[in-house]
């Protein structure tokens, strides 16, 4: 047998095996999972932002796991099993991608994301906007929401035309934030222009997410070496003015920019 399979199989049976034996997991619930699931999608996410192979190899097992573990459930309660989800998925591929399994021509990434989109509508779908779910964290959402619009043409053609907006989006924000509109007036104009951005990365290759988080997680490594060096220095940070905080800010981006040349020269 194919070593996949065993491997598969092997984790069918120590799932029947905990979900038989083991106090915590005889427990679980679909709903139970949710949030551990949850939980397990952003640490994967984690794991591919720091290209983390090992991290993101785990980080897949504890995701099959989750799987296998809900479907086990569901078989319980005699809905399906994981065969029924292994058939489903199976056969959405095949009927998703006519270029390669039927007649259809598709030559770039862009034509098989527009005839998916199609699919998807005459498979059911009332709504193009039908298949973005509600739980999505809002930048995301935004993303999928104007990735799926493009689908059926709603869209704008060129990144310039998109940068306008944002400035316009932008102007619309200062002049409402300048005269001290009320929250709700301003809140509104600054989500606009988040929307035009993340519409803005979409046109030049950007993932806003992911862009967003790096510098996240770079500012988080610049910070703690600010607070790193103030402490050798036997400085309080609270007693700090900026000036004297910019020195070791500085001091961590041009370590960073050396430890940067440094990977490119690998």
């Amino acid at each position: 047998m194919d070593e996949r399979l065993t491997a598969f199989w092997e984790l069918l049976d120590i799932m029947d095996d905990l979900r038989a034996q083991c106090p915590w997991d005889k427990k679980q619930t679909l709903e139970s999972l949710r949030h551990l699931t949850i939980e397990e999608t952003y640490e994967l996410a984690d794991a591919v932002l720091d290209q983390n192979m090992d991290d993101i190899r785990g980080e897949l097992g504890d995701l099959m796991l989750h799987i296998v573990f809900y479907a086990k459930i569901a078989s319980e309660k005699k809905a399906f099993d994981i065969k029924d989800v292994l058939d489903g998925i199976n056969q959405k591929l095949i009927n998703r991608h006519p270029h390669i399994y039927g007649d259809v021509e598709a030559n770039t990434a862009e034509e098989v994301k527009d005839n998916w989109e199609k699919i998807k509508l005459k498979g059911g779908k009332k709504r193009v906007l039908s298949g973005v779910p509600k739980s999505l964290p809002a930048m995301i959402k935004a993303y999928r929401i104007q990735d799926k619009v493009k689908g059926v043409g709603f869209d704008w053609e060129r990144p310039e035309q998109v940068w306008e907006k944002v400035q316009e989006e932008m102007d619309e924000l200062r002049t409402e934030v300048e005269k001290g509109a009320c929250k709700r007036t301003t809140e509104a104009e600054f989500g606009d222009l988040l929307f035009a951005l993340i519409n803005y990365a979409r046109f030049i290759g950007v993932n806003p997410e992911n862009a967003l988080e790096r510098t996240n997680k770079k500012f988080v490594r610049r910070f703690e070496h600010l607070e790193e060096q103030a402490k050798k220095a036997g400085k309080d940070m609270k007693k700090m003015n900026l000036a004297e905080m910019d020195v070791f800010w500085d001091e961590a981006k041009k370590l960073e920019a050396g430890s940067s040349k440094l990977e490119g020269k690998k």
